[in-house]
């Protein structure tokens, strides 16, 4: 059986927008291992229950059955340690852990700016549940949510800052090259990025260069998924 990911998607299966499943993604072509991508919504949570997961991403890879970005990372790591590790070492899996726990709370940071916009992309069977349980989340229309999100960039950009300072004097969190810090830190960017037309950086960024190098990596595969064009 070829390896295979289950990946959430848009209405649009190629539109993979999970921050979570961009993660496995960026790691598995570090790695160089191919694979085949199963797109997978919100409507479908039986189909992996077989998995015992009911949230993607989940790694099918000959007779191993891996779900959770973290544990996969870590499964890919010690599976295949002839191929470029993703962490370097274990100082390098201790202080990736760390990011990995920062950028789910940049994952709360950045939902308000793009939350209605996710929505828009959604097939019709998963809008009234994304809508329902996110709206339940945070306690008001999605539209509301959104509302003002210009004026509060300037938060976001200051909440950012020391991912900023990070690159004034190197390329990536890994140092010169990427490693699975940069890949968790990349996922809630691509998922605004896919999913909504609201640009969260600004060109001068310094983030925003570095999130062009990480979309030019692996013959530009993050840079190839489909985009929202803004109207």
């Amino acid at each position: 059986m070829a390896r295979q990911l289950y990946e959430l998607a848009g209405s649009d299966p190629a539109r993979l927008f999970s921050p979570y499943c961009w993660r496995t993604r960026m790691a598995l072509a570090h790695k160089g291992l191919d694979f085949e991508t199963v797109p997978w919504r919100f409507a479908q949570k039986d189909t992996i229950k077989a998995f015992g997961s009911e949230k993607v991403p989940v790694l099918i890879d000959g007779d191993a059955q891996v779900n959770d970005s973290w544990a996969i990372a870590e499964y890919l790591e010690d599976t295949y340690p002839d191929r470029p590790s993703l962490f370097g070492g274990e100082g390098g899996r201790g202080m990736a852990r760390f990011f990995n726990n920062w950028s789910d709370v940049s994952v709360g940071q950045i939902a308000p700016f793009i939350i209605a916009d996710i929505h828009d992309q959604l097939d019709a069977g998963d809008k009234d549940y994304f809508r329902r349980t996110r709206e339940k989340n945070m306690g008001r229309p999605l539209e509301e949510v959104v509302a003002g999100r210009e004026q509060r960039l300037d938060s976001l950009h200051r909440w950012l800052h020391p991912l900023r300072m990070t690159f004034r004097t190197q390329p990536f969190i890994g140092g010169a090259r990427p490693n699975y810090a940069d890949y968790i830190v990349f996922g809630p960017f691509q998922w605004a990025r896919v999913t909504s037309p609201f640009e969260l950086l600004k060109p001068d960024d310094l983030i925003h260069a570095w999130r062009e190098r990480m979309l030019d990596l692996f013959d530009g595969m993050a840079r190839k998924a489909p985009v929202v064009e803004a109207t």
